[in-house]
C-alpha cells in the first residue's frame, strides 16, 4: 500500500484529497495543525488507512525532525501533497511584517523544506510524486492578495525547476491550481461578490472533490510522464 503525506488535511481541499486517496486504496498520513471533527471521524472509520499527525508547516526549524519521524514511523513515502496554506487578506502597504512572514513560511518555505527532506527516499528508490497546491491567484493576481499571490507563483516556479532537477530519478513534481471553490468560505462572501466570482466560471465553481481528482490523477501510474506542469481547475474562470 502506497503512503501519501497530505498537509493541511483537516478541512476543505485537504480533507477532500484525504477522502479520495483513502477510497483509492492509499495509506494516508494527514498532517494539520489541529484535527477537525470531520478528519477525526474519517480516522476512526478508516483506522487501517489513515493516520493523523499534528504539525504546523510554518515551523521551519522543526521540519527536519518531523520528516525524520515520519520516515521512521511510516517507512518509504510514495508521495507528498503540499496543500497547507493560508490566505490572509490585506493591502501590502498596511500589512504587518509578522503576517507577511507567516504567509511566506506557510505557503512557500514550508512546502520547499518538507519536499527537501521527504523527496530523498523517493530519489533513492527512483519512484515518487510531489504535488503542490497552487492557486489561479499566482498567475492572475487579486486585490489584497499580493503576498499570497507571490507565494503561489513561487510555488509554481519551484515546481518547474525541481521537476527538471529530479526527473531523471523518475520522481514527478506538479502543481494543481484551483480557482474559487464551492466551500463554506466562498458561500460567506457577500451576495454581489459571490455572484461576480461565479459569473467568471462558465462551468460553475469547482468543488473540492473535483479538484482532488486532479491530485489523484497526478499520483497515479498513468501520470508517470507528467511533470513540471500546472493543472488548473477553475470552472473555466481563467480561460
Amino acid at each position: 500500500m502506497r503512503t501519501v503525506i497530505v498537509t493541511g488535511a483537516s478541512r476543505g481541499l485537504g480533507l477532500a484529497v484525504v477522502e479520495r486517496l483513502i477510497c483509492e486504496g492509499y495509506h494516508v498520513v494527514a498532517v494539520s495543525r489541529t484535527i477537525s471533527a470531520e478528519l477525526d471521524r474519517l480516522r476512526v472509520s478508516h483506522s487501517d488507512q489513515l493516520v493523523c499527525e499534528i504539525f504546523d508547516v510554518s515551523d521551519i526549524d522543526g521540519i527536519g525532525d518531523f520528516c525524520r519521524s515520519l520516515l521512521k514511523n511510516f517507512g518509504d513515502i510514495y508521495a507528498l501533497v503540499n496543500n497547507a496554506g493560508i490566505g490572509t487578506d490585506g493591502v501590502l502597504a498596511t500589512m504587518h511584517q509578522s503576517d507577511i512572514e507567516q504567509i511566506v513560511r506557510t505557503n512557500l518555505l514550508g512546502p520547499i523544506m518538507l519536499t527537501k527532506f521527504l523527496v530523498r527516499p523517493m530519489l533513492r528508490r527512483k519512484v515518487g510524486r510531489v504535488v503542490n497546491i497552487s492557486s489561479i491567484i499566482g498567475s492572475t493576481g487579486y486585490h489584497g492578495l499580493a503576498v499570497y499571490g507571490a507565494t503561489k507563483a513561487g510555488l509554481e516556479g519551484f515546481t518547474r525547476s525541481l521537476s527538471r532537477e529530479i526527473g531523471k530519478r523518475a520522481v514527478t513534481v506538479n502543481c494543481v491550481a484551483p480557482g474559487y471553490m464551492e466551500t463554506a468560505m466562498t458561500a460567506a462572501l457577500e451576495g454581489s461578490k459571490l455572484d461576480s466570482v461565479r459569473r467568471r466560471a462558465p462551468l460553475g465553481l469547482p468543488t473540492p472533490e473535483q479538484v482532488s481528482g486532479a491530485v489523484s490523477y497526478l499520483l497515479s501510474d498513468v501520470a508517470a510522464a507528467v511533470t513540471g506542469t500546472v493543472i488548473t481547475v477553475d470552472g473555466g474562470a481563467t480561460a
